[in-house]
């Protein structure tokens, strides 16, 4: 890559539930117009797209775009399960950065179903029944509980049994989530909770209860990328560079460790990681707001150690030290994260980065982290693939 990828702007929906939501071509095409405008860039200018969904039939993504322009640009749509909004975005940058377009639009969205997510065809191999395998002789599986809790309730397990990590920790994470989505009125979820009654839920799955997993959410976030020539010629506002980014997939290690953490994506967290931090010479201690995958409140205590915030096996003290919020080290998911923002699939890493964007140009409002120039996003898939992305801010 030859030359810097700079997000000039980002635009979402508010989050909501399955049975209060718009149509997905409703909800795309409006983020689309908001990053559009917030960048101050027309559509004729933008030279691919693409876009990001799980739950839909294919060419969803022009159906969402065509009310925005019909341009006749290329437009790929992009499916790789929850990390599938930071995919469209890693292919976005992928194309400013290597010289293809001067100008390209990453949206991503979803309309979702009430209920846990679910295989969408039952009359072929699931793409999860190698991962199915590999857990097999680590946990019996539960026909009630959802597939996708399983594994990461049997992640928190894991992490319990092997650095003694209490259960209240999980709870105070999604406690944690609850008061910072308090400041963001894109969330599904702003009532605050306490560790007693996320302890009260209902169970679900190991040590999951119901208020330490996401919700079924419908939404849409995008983000233009563009070179910094481009935004110097019209004028853009160039002040945040994706200044490093990877995508991993699994590797031997996920299916032959014995450990059900690595089954739900730590060593994809922990390469891709490693790769923007060599890449940009930025280490996590120089990190002060970071947007992570929590998808459930396990996943997020893992990601902790997987990205080298803490130590692997100190993150129970890393989360009763505060250091995972304001005043602490790094205020982590300061947007309220996929526990209580929501968790549209496909919008998801794009929601992430609008959120890191507004760190950084210091417009999060109530949300604001001080002294931000540094931002770090986690969005993650299981089946899989992880896309770790470190934003900068640079004078304009």
């Amino acid at each position: 890559m030859s030359r810097s990828a700079h997000v000039a702007g980002v635009g979402m929906v508010p989050f909501t539930k399955p049975r209060e939501t718009q149509g997905y071509e409703v909800m795309g095409a409006r983020a689309a117009r908001e990053a559009l405008q917030d960048a101050g860039v027309d559509y004729d200018l933008v030279q691919q797209a693409y876009v990001g969904y799980v739950y839909g039939d294919s060419t969803s993504g022009q159906a969402a775009l065509y009310p925005v322009g019909l341009t006749g640009i290329p437009v790929v749509n992009v499916n790789n399960n929850c990390s599938t909004g930071s995919s469209a975005l890693f292919l976005a940058r992928q194309a400013v950065a290597s010289g293809a377009v001067e100008c390209a639009l990453a949206l991503g969205f979803e309309q979702m179903v009430n209920g846990a997510l679910a295989m969408g065809y039952s009359d072929r191999t699931s793409p999860f029944a190698i991962f199915d395998e590999a857990a097999r002789p680590m946990q019996e599986r539960d026909e009630k509980a959802p597939f996708a809790a399983q594994y990461f309730g049997g992640a928190g397990r894991e992490h319990m049994e092997r650095y003694g990590t209490e259960q209240a920790t999980f709870a105070a994470i999604a406690v944690k989530a609850r008061k910072h989505a308090a400041n963001n009125p894109y969330a599904v979820f702003r009532e605050q909770v306490t560790e007693e009654e996320v302890l009260a839920s209902p169970a679900i799955y190991g040590p999951l209860t119901r208020l330490m997993c996401c919700p079924p959410t419908c939404g849409a976030a995008a983000a233009v990328v563009c070179s910094e020539d481009f935004a110097r010629r019209h004028g853009l506002d160039a002040s945040v560079v994706v200044r490093a980014q990877a995508m991993t997939t699994d590797t031997a290690s996920t299916f032959e460790a014995g450990d059900m953490r690595r089954i739900v994506g730590y060593d994809l967290t922990a390469s891709a990681a490693a790769q923007v931090y060599e890449a940009s010479g930025v280490s996590p201690e120089d990190l002060r707001v970071v947007e992570l995958h929590d998808c459930f409140a396990t996943n997020e205590l893992i990601t902790y150690e997987g990205l080298g915030l803490t130590p692997e096996g100190s993150a129970e003290k890393f989360v009763r030290a505060g250091d995972n919020t304001y005043g602490g080290r790094v205020v982590t998911n300061p947007s309220g994260g996929l526990l209580s923002k929501g968790h549209p699939l496909g919008a998801t890493g794009l929601a992430q980065c609008a959120e890191l964007v507004w760190q950084l140009r210091g417009t999060a409002g109530a949300r604001q982290v001080d002294g931000v120039t540094l931002a770090l996003q986690h969005n993650l898939g299981l089946g899989g693939a992880c896309v770790v992305t470190l934003y900068e801010r640079v004078a304009a």
